[in-house]
């Protein structure tokens, strides 16, 4: 059985080859369950979803992965940003991220995303520019215009 990280950097190498990009890999703690999440320019849907769940089904056929239940899907219109490509590809969009520790008294925070180098993002909160360290965020998510 792979671990976490190989499946992850498996899933990265494949799911680019076939013109998508992995955002979020979970599983369970037993491994019964992986479930990833795919994007790709224009969006993913419904028939991307099978085709890529079918060609992973036997990829980890053939590499040895174990599990019961693979699910795969897009990301949604709350997508999660984790690396900084993220932060920088979705720049000029409205994001809420939290914190692991408090800046100024706050944990949460949603503004626009206006940039991002290798260890910072800039986010502007209420007319305010902030610039947040990216080994302090615990979670960031786009948010959804309505």
């Amino acid at each position: 059985m792979l671990d976490d990280k190989r499946i992850a950097t498996l899933l990265e190498h494949t799911l680019r080859g076939l013109g998508y990009e992995m955002v979020d890999l979970e599983t369970s703690r037993t491994g019964a369950l992986i479930r990833v999440f795919i994007d790709r320019p224009g969006g993913v849907d419904v028939d991307g979803c099978a085709n890529v769940s079918n060609h992973l089904s036997r990829l980890f056929a053939v590499e040895g992965v174990e599990y019961d239940r693979l699910e795969v899907s897009s990301p949604g219109l709350d997508r999660p940003l984790k690396r900084v490509e993220d932060f920088r590809r979705f720049a000029g969009e409205r994001a809420q991220v939290k914190m692991r520790v408090p800046l100024e008294g706050r944990k949460n925070f949603v503004g626009v995303l206006r940039g991002a180098n290798d260890s910072e993002i800039q986010l502007e909160v209420d007319g305010t520019l902030l610039s947040l360290s990216l080994s302090l965020v615990d979670k960031a998510r786009l948010v959804p215009t309505v």
